[in-house]
């Protein structure tokens, strides 16, 4: 029986930075009634409260809610009455300078530069840099079909491993590829869940759509913790169905 089931958000709770469905809110209002919840992914805490601390029902425990944006590099949680951050573990400005040089350098050396894009393609999150392929409000259909099968990332993933050693490089959501400090993965960020909560690893659930080698919900798998791979939010809802109706 597990104490914690901890998610990633895009792709897994929601389509690509889109707001929690009904359905999906209702569904984690009730996992909360039976276990802690996380959610780690690399969006930044904006992101996360558009997407999902704003749209859980009323009856929701927040208490029990850990929301870990910038791949775990920040945690929040839910005291007297409002979200605070618990850490944050920031880049500094060198360092930003050196990863956004590099991004420009890898789409041209692998030719993947998109002939169309919608608004800023990098985003600064303080301890994550994020390349989103397409532009940070690119529609949803274009970014859908642009690399569905990761092919496209796996290759700039590659040239930017070369070009920044000793920092972490992992594909996300449908068009994006997170940048983080070396060792700062979802792996990473269960572990430092594990110390502020007082969870152990092997007391977590996982669930991601990326838990394959190169994809940013892989590292949890290999920090231990059992992890269940779904296809989209649709299955993520049955997965917690069942996991609700066993923890009761």
């Amino acid at each position: 029986m597990k104490k914690l089931v901890a998610f990633d958000l895009d792709g897994t709770l929601a389509l690509s930075k889109q707001a929690l469905k009904d359905d999906m809110a209702e569904t984690l209002a009730d996992l909360l009634g039976v276990a802690d919840v996380a959610v780690i992914s690399g969006g930044d805490w904006p992101q996360f409260d558009k997407q999902v601390a704003s749209r859980l029902p009323a009856r929701a425990d927040l208490s029990r809610l850990w929301l870990m944006p910038t791949t775990g590099t920040k945690l929040y949680t839910h005291q007297e009455g409002a979200w605070k951050p618990v850490y944050a573990e920031l880049f500094d400005d060198a360092e930003k300078t050196k990863i956004i040089d590099a991004f420009g350098e890898a789409l041209e050396a692998t030719g993947f530069t998109p002939e169309q894009t919608w608004g800023e393609r990098i985003e600064d999150r303080g301890s994550q840099i994020t390349f989103s392929a397409l532009g940070q409000e690119a529609p949803l259909e274009a970014k859908e079909h642009w690399d569905p099968d990761f092919a496209k990332r796996k290759v700039i993933q590659a040239d930017l491993r070369k070009r920044l050693p000793g920092l972490a490089i992992n594909m996300g959501g449908a068009t994006s590829i997170d940048i983080t400090r070396e060792g700062v993965d979802k792996g990473y960020g269960l572990r430092k869940l594990a110390e502020a909560s007082g969870f152990a690893l092997d007391e977590m659930l996982f669930l991601g759509d990326a838990i394959f080698p190169g994809g940013n919900d892989y590292p949890a798998k290999e920090a231990g913790v059992d992890t269940v791979k779904v296809r989209d939010p649709q299955e993520t809802i049955s997965v917690v169905t069942a996991i609700v109706a066993c923890q009761k």
